[in-house]
């Protein structure tokens, strides 16, 4: 057994959730005038003890003190009550009253879904209680069916399940700066809704989609987004729609497709929700009279908005009012306004500001005027103070260039080995004073196109290593100076234009009347042939 406090003792852990660990516990003494039930020593109760990381963070601790009375003081008989909240040392706990009972959750997975009517019924006793919260000003954040125990009305034979809502104040509490970060938010990602997933702020309709969300899943056994990502599922929130179950009457339809409303202002308050879900399970019944069939069939007209939705503390518009102690006040007041410092002008007392009064609209605080050698039309000393810092940003600094030195016109060598000098590129508008070294020496005036330096004006150890210059390569090696073509190309080529040149000059010109022959060009070439292959098989007898 572990002491909580001095007035409660742990006894066995009960579950653990996201944010601590639920432990039954024994109250050893009676609870002081801070508790909202001081309870009598042996009484059984149930203690959350919140997780070590909020209970080191200095904001959930501020938090957790100020909202000890919003959250003493929610009762509803859907709501477990928050008895005492614990602040020793490292350990946050609240206690509650003990259910003995089955979550939402965990009796769905045994017991399978409910019907129309009684998942109508159930949710309707939820949204009771949200619209007791959202009353006071409390925004749940996190309904789902884990956060819904289940107490048995009745005797051992069993009786009616009353659903109890908890963990109220515990998703605000986990929303602290220090835990929370810009791309997380507070909730469980198939149950959160579309302005808590995009970070927009949020009202009381987070906790009217969550009820929807829960409808879904009483009469489907599985809520209505899901997939194989926290980021799938939001995605789904953000764009797609429910499908709509074939078991799911029309009227029942058409309260979960109000309350999962991708728009927040066209969900029902919880008040209206709970009594359309009560109009729906009237009319959907087996013995529904004619009339309740009607009110069932028109339940659209009963699910209008909150004029004045309850916001969540710390979004837009949403956060605390300032605090503020007077000067006067021997104890802290919570509930006091903000007070106005009177203005303490001396000679300029009064409605507006006198003459030594600062200047409400100044952006430069004034400077004195009877400081020896004070010049009115002369800076502010804190502008020169702000000019200065400015100064101290050097700017990258932009210098002629002269040709000569462009890189960019060297000769024709250095495309060689442009890529060595590549990362230096970012470096050429640097003043040449503190780099003469940073590229090859430049040609001079008198030779701006010469491509080999001479070897007096540039010394073999200056260049870089790489920067040599070499003799120029040959293209090709072929003697006909034929673009593109090796020597054996050429080669075939030269055979063709002879062969061409010689059909020309034996068919144009009087060659063939001069030989004395009228064969044609191929028959004197086959006979050409003929004689000289004779005269080389003679050659190769002898």
């Amino acid at each position: 057994m572990r002491p909580v406090g001095s007035k409660y003792l742990l006894e066995e852990p009960l579950g653990r959730g996201a944010t601590g660990t639920v432990w039954r516990a024994r109250q050893r003494e009676t609870a002081g005038a801070e508790a909202a039930v001081p309870g009598q020593p042996g009484e059984t109760v149930a203690i959350k003890v919140l997780k070590e990381e909020l209970a080191n963070d200095a904001d959930v601790v501020m938090r957790f003190l100020r909202e000890r009375s919003v959250l003493l003081r929610l009762t509803h008989p859907n709501i477990v009550r928050t008895r005492d909240l614990v602040v020793e040392g490292d350990l946050l706990a609240l206690v509650m009253d003990l259910v003995d009972g089955p979550d939402l959750h965990r009796y769905l997975r045994e017991n399978g879904p409910f019907t129309p009517v009684a998942a109508a019924l159930m949710t309707a006793q939820i949204a009771d209680a949200l619209a007791a919260s959202h009353a006071d000003g409390v925004v749940h954040r996190d309904l789902k069916p884990a956060n819904v125990l289940l107490k048995q009305d009745g005797g051992a034979d069993g009786g009616a399940m009353h659903p109890m809502l908890t963990d109220f104040g515990i998703a605000r509490l986990a929303d602290s700066p220090g835990l929370t970060r810009t791309h997380e938010f507070v909730g469980t990602p198939a149950y959160v809704a579309p302005e808590s997933a995009e970070g927009r702020p949020q009202t009381s309709a987070v906790d009217i989609y969550g009820a929807g969300i829960l409808l879904y899943e009483l009469v489907t056994g599985q809520p209505p987004f899901s997939g194989g990502s926290a980021l799938e599922v939001l995605h789904q929130h953000l764009s797609a729609e429910p499908r709509r179950p074939s078991t799911v009457p029309d009227p029942l339809w058409t309260v979960i497709e109000r309350c999962l409303s991708k728009n927040p202002d066209h969900r029902p308050s919880a008040e209206n929700l709970a009594r359309g879900l009560r109009a729906v399970a009237e009319g959907v019944g087996v013995h529904a009279s004619s009339a309740q069939i009607a009110a069932a069939e028109g339940v659209g007209a009963l699910l209008m908005p909150d004029p004045a939705p309850a916001t969540v503390p710390g979004t837009a518009g949403a956060a605390d009012p300032t605090q503020v102690l007077p000067s006067n006040a021997g104890s802290y007041d919570p509930n006091a306004a903000t007070s106005v410092m009177q203005n303490t002008g001396g000679p300029g007392a009064g409605p507006g500001p006198g003459p030594g009064d600062a200047d409400p609209t100044a952006v430069m605080p004034p400077v004195p005027s009877n400081q020896p050698g004070a010049n009115p039309d002369d800076p502010h000393p804190w502008q020169n103070q702000m000019r200065a810092a400015r100064d101290r940003n050097e700017q990258t600094q932009v210098q002629y260039l002269d040709p000569n030195q462009d890189p960019l016109r060297r000769r024709p060598q250095r495309q060689v080995a442009r890529p060595q000098q590549q990362p230096q590129r970012p470096q050429q508008y640097a003043p040449q004073q503190q780099r003469p070294q940073q590229y090859a020496p430049a040609p001079q005036p008198q030779q701006p196109r010469q491509y080999a330096a001479p070897p007096q004006q540039a010394p073999p150890q200056q260049p870089p290593a790489g920067r040599a210059p070499r003799e120029p390569r040959q293209r090709s090696a072929n003697p006909m100076k034929i673009p593109g073509l090796g020597c054996l190309k050429g080669c075939l080529f030269t055979i063709v234009i002879l062969f061409v040149a010689s059909w020309l000059v034996w068919e144009l010109s009087p060659l063939q009347e001069w030989i004395g022959t009228t064969k044609g060009y191929w028959d004197q070439l086959t006979d050409w042939y003929d004689s000289v292959s004779g005269w080389i098989g003679k050659l190769g007898a002898n």
